[in-house]
C-alpha cells in the first residue's frame, strides 16, 4: 500500500466511527431528521431483537419517535468496535462492516430505571454524501429492570 492508499483508509475509518457515533447520538437526542439523515435511501433497521420493528429507515424513524417518549432519559454507549473495509487488492472499497457492543442506560417517565446490552451490526456504503448507514441489526443479549419488558 501506497501512504496515500494508508491515509484513504484511515480517513474513511474516522468518518464510518463519526458515522455509527452520530447514530448513537441521534437516538439519545431524538433527533429522527437527523437519523433518518445517516441512512442511504434504501437503509433499514431491525430492532426485532429487542421488542421492536424491522423495515426502511425512515419508517422505524417514526416508530422509535414514539417508542422512545417512554424513556426520557436515555444513553447509548456503544465500544468495543470492530470495522472491515472492503478489500479491492490493497485498496479500500465503498463498503463496510461494522460489529460494535453496547450498553443502553434508560430511565422511565416513572423514574425507574431500565438497561440492556448487545450488539450492533452495521452495514455501511461510501455515497456522494460520505458514508451512509445501508443497515442497522441490533442484537440485544441482555435486559433488567423496570420490568424488563420489551418493546
Amino acid at each position: 500500500m501506497t501512504q496515500r492508499v494508508d491515509l484513504a483508509t484511515v480517513m474513511d475509518r474516522l468518518a464510518i466511527d463519526d458515522l455509527v457515533t452520530g447514530y448513537a447520538v441521534a437516538v439519545d437526542d431524538a433527533d429522527w431528521g437527523g437519523y433518518r439523515a445517516l441512512f442511504t435511501g434504501d437503509g433499514r433497521a431491525d430492532y426485532r431483537s429487542s421488542g421492536g420493528i424491522e423495515g426502511p429507515a425512515s419508517e422505524v424513524a417514526d416508530w422509535l419517535a414514539e417508542t422512545m417518549r417512554l424513556f426520557p432519559v436515555r444513553q447509548h454507549l456503544i465500544v468495543n468496535r470492530r470495522l472491515r473495509i472492503q478489500d479491492l487488492g490493497g485498496y479500500p472499497g465503498d463498503e463496510a462492516e461494522v460489529s460494535a457492543d453496547y450498553v443502553n442506560p434508560m430511565r422511565l417517565e416513572s423514574g425507574d430505571e431500565y438497561v440492556s446490552g448487545g450488539r450492533y451490526g452495521f452495514g455501511a456504503l461510501r455515497t456522494n454524501e460520505g458514508w451512509r448507514l445501508r443497515s442497522v441489526v441490533i442484537e440485544e443479549r441482555w435486559r433488567r429492570g423496570a420490568g424488563a419488558a420489551a418493546g
